[in-house]
């Protein structure tokens, strides 16, 4: 299997990247997230995965091991296949898949173009446990999924601010410290807006 390809990015838009390998051109399919990640940078080195089927290979690249890992947990559920997956983390950051999975937000899955309502349910019967027991790579995710931290983005929106703020504010406030009680997260976050 191909772990990772290092080199120049001679092609790149946002669902692929063409990488120059001393002078072998590899094709990589890419989320938005690692397009993002590999926008202004001429070279690099991408994670890979290689989907091999009866009509194709197709070889699939990220930025970290942590987008990898996550893509390789959703093609693990049955109905969600490579492209699927890619969509999902086109259409989320990792940290926010994995939120909605362990909080079992069918209605953010949802959202996904190309996921309906009985695939994110799948989605969430399927990962989280999993996601719960294991550690993902993703940065404060332990943190983001506690108890105190959705009590804070509650009270947050509670007082008329929206989810995505609320929750980028106390995200913001974890990173910078992790030991916070409830109302100081809640106070810090509202400095945080």
């Amino acid at each position: 299997m191909i772990a990772f390809v290092r080199g120049g990015f001679i092609v790149k838009n946002p669902n692929q990247v063409i990488v120059d390998v001393n002078g072998v051109g590899y094709a990589l399919q890419i989320s938005l997230q690692t397009y993002a990640a590999i926008a202004n940078k001429e070279n690099g080195l991408l994670h890979t995965y290689l989907h091999i089927t009866e009509n194709a290979h197709v070889l699939y690249g990220f930025a970290d091991i942590a987008e990898r890992d996550l893509f390789l947990q959703l093609i693990s559920v049955s109905g969600v296949g490579a492209a699927t997956a890619r969509q999902i983390l086109s259409g989320m950051k990792g940290e926010e898949i994995v939120q909605a999975i362990v909080q079992s937000n069918i209605q953010l899955l949802s959202t996904v173009k190309g996921i309906g309502k009985k695939t994110a349910e799948r989605i969430i019967v399927e990962l989280k446990d999993k996601l719960q027991k294991h550690q993902t790579g993703f940065e404060g995710i332990q943190s983001a999924i506690s108890t105190a931290d959705t009590d804070a983005i509650n009270a947050l929106m509670a007082l008329g601010i929206g989810k995505q703020m609320a929750e980028q504010a106390v995200r913001k406030t974890i990173a910078s410290n992790q030991q916070l009680s409830l109302e100081e997260i809640i106070k810090q976050a509202l400095k945080n807006l």
